[in-house]
C-alpha cells in the first residue's frame, strides 16, 4: 500500500508519515531501523544534522536497495558554525547521506539562531535556489518566530514541524492560524505522548470509546496510536513517528486505512484534551 500524501506550498507533495532518526536513535547507529523501517513501507524518513546519524541514515537508505526518487529525506540545520552558512551546512549533511539533494530542509530550532532569524531564512532560500533541497521549512517555530522571517522571506516555509498532540492543540491555536495564513503544513512530533508518556490523563477513556467505535466499524483491530494518529491525519498533520518493532511500524502507517473520525469524534478530542496543557519535550518551546 503506498502511503498518501499531503501538496506543499510549494506544489511538492510530501508522504504524510515519517520515521524520525532522533529520540531513540539520537546519536546512534540508525542502519538496521531505516531498513527496518523502509522494508515495512516508510518512504519518508526524517534526520537532522544534531542526531548525529546523516550516515548511517543514508547507509540504511542503500542498504535497502531503494532508488532515490523513491524516498523522501528531511534533514534540519543546527547551530551554524563560524563561517557557515545553511548552504554549505547541508552539503556536509548531503556527503554524510550519501545524496545529491534532500527533499525538505528545515531550521530546527530557532534558539539556534537568535537575532540571526532573517538571515538563516535567506540562507536556507539559497540552498533551496541551488538545487540542494526542494523544499524548505522551519521547526520549533513560534507564531512569532514565523511573523519574523516572513517579514523578509521570499519563499514562505513549506513545513514547521512542532510537538503537536492533543494536550497542546490549545496552545497551537496562534501557529495554526499563521500555518494557515501561509499555507504551511504542521508536522507533528510526540503525536502519540498522550498514550505513551501521559497515561492517566483525560483522554484515555475518550481513544479508549472512539477506538472500540473504530474497530466496531472496521471489523477488525484498532490500536490507541491509530486513533491519535488519524486525528492528526484529518487535520492535515505531516506525522513523525518511530519504532523498533515491524508490527508496530505497519500499524502506524495502517493508520490511513482505519475508518474516518467523526466531526464529533475529532471534536471530543480537542476540547478533552485542551482540559489538559502539558508538553513532553518543554525544552523546544519557549515558557508558556
Amino acid at each position: 500500500m503506498s502511503v498518501s500524501t499531503l501538496t506543499l506550498n510549494d506544489g511538492n507533495k510530501v508522504p504524510w508519515m515519517a520515521f524520525g532518526t532522533g529520540t531513540a536513535l539520537y546519536r546512534k547507529d540508525a542502519e538496521a531501523a531505516i531498513r527496518l523501517a523502509i522494508d515495512n513501507g516508510f518512504t519518508h524518513l526524517d534526520g537532522a544534522q544534531v542526531y548525529g546519524n546523516e550516515d548511517t541514515l543514508g547507509d540504511g537508505m542503500i542498504a535497502s536497495g531503494k532508488a532515490r526518487s523513491e524516498v523522501y529525506i528531511t534533514t534540519k540545520l543546527t547551530a551554524l558554525k563560524p563561517g557557515a552558512t545553511p548552504k554549505s551546512a547541508l552539503e556536509e549533511s548531503l556527503k554524510k547521506l550519501k545524496v545529491d539533494y534532500v527533499d525538505l530542509y528545515l531550521i530546527h530550532q530557532a534558539n539556534d539562531h537568535v537575532g540571526k532569524l532573517k538571515e538563516v531564512w535567506k540562507g536556507m532560500e539559497e540552498a533551496q535556489k541551488a538545487g540542494l533541497t526542494k523544499s524548505i521549512g522551519v521547526s520549533n517555530f513560534t507564531a512569532d518566530h514565523l511573523r519574523d522571517i516572513m517579514e523578509t522571506a521570499t519563499i514562505a516555509p513549506a513545513v514547521n514541524q512542532v510537538e503537536a498532540h492533543p494536550y497542546v492543540w490549545k496552545a497551537l491555536q496562534a501557529n495554526l492560524a499563521i500555518h494557515s495564513q501561509y499555507k504551511i503544513v504542521t508536522s507533528s512530533y510526540g503525536g502519540l505522548s498522550p498514550i505513551f508518556r501521559g497515561q492517566g490523563g483525560p483522554l484515555d477513556p475518550v481513544i479508549e470509546k472512539i477506538r472500540v467505535r473504530l474497530e466496531t466499524t472496521r471489523g477488525s483491530p484498532v490500536s490507541d496510536g491509530q486513533v491519535l494518529n488519524k486525528w492528526l491525519q484529518q487535520n492535515g498533520v505531516l506525522v513523525v513517528t518511530t519504532s523498533s518493532k515491524a508490527e508496530r511500524i505497519r500499524e502506524y502507517l495502517d493508520t490511513q486505512s482505519v475508518p474516518e473520525l467523526t466531526a464529533d469524534e475529532i471534536a471530543l478530542i480537542e476540547t478533552t484534551g485542551g482540559k489538559l496543557h502539558k508538553r513532553f519535550f518543554p525544552s523546544n518551546w519557549p515558557p508558556e
